[in-house]
């Protein structure tokens, strides 16, 4: 991997931001150049948000992102905007839990992910996003597995317990890819 551009949206609450930063401090750790750009409305819980990473080997020029490699839309509106940006050949992964419909790209690998049910599975509704998070990483392969675990555990170490749930979610959205 050499640079991945990848834009996640949805809206506030579903832990967009969140998923982005994740991505972006395992990168760190991973000694990889990143940049992260968030992007939310006013309201905050409800409004649109969503946030443009670049991982790359290389120093990373702009955050700024025109085409992404990867999308992750968490729900319908953050599909719509996006879609027609994703490159040929990039991958969208699609919060199925939410988006009911295919997209209607043929040149893209569409990923249709019941982010929401692996989340009541792992035992909370609010780690959808970190199910996400490991199906992204599973599809991927931008970053080590292990990394990402570590990075979750380091992120909450001073709420250790949301770790095993989040770790639990993390597992069963890199299972839902295999």
């Amino acid at each position: 991997m050499s640079t991945e551009k990848i834009i996640i949206a949805g809206f506030g609450g579903q832990g967009v931001l969140s998923l982005g930063q994740f991505l972006a401090y395992a990168a760190m750790y991973e000694n990889k150049e990143i940049t992260w750009l968030p992007s939310y409305g006013p309201e905050m819980r409800g409004g649109t948000a969503n946030c443009s990473l670049v991982i790359s080997d290389a120093p990373v020029a702009s955050p700024v992102i025109e085409t992404p490699d990867c999308l992750i839309a968490l729900n319908k509106p953050s599909l719509d905007k996006f879609i027609n940006d994703v490159r040929a050949g990039g991958t969208v992964i699609v919060n199925s839990s939410v988006i009911r419909e295919k997209i209607g790209r043929e040149d893209v690998n569409a990923v249709y992910l019941d982010a929401n049910g692996l989340a009541l599975k792992a035992g909370n509704l609010k780690t959808a996003n970190v199910v996400v998070l490991g199906a992204y990483v599973a599809l991927s392969k931008i970053l080590p597995k292990e990394s990402v675990k570590d990075t979750i555990a380091k992120i909450f170490k001073k709420k250790p317990g949301v770790i095993p749930v989040n770790l639990e979610a993390f597992e069963l959205g890199c299972g839902a890819i295999a």
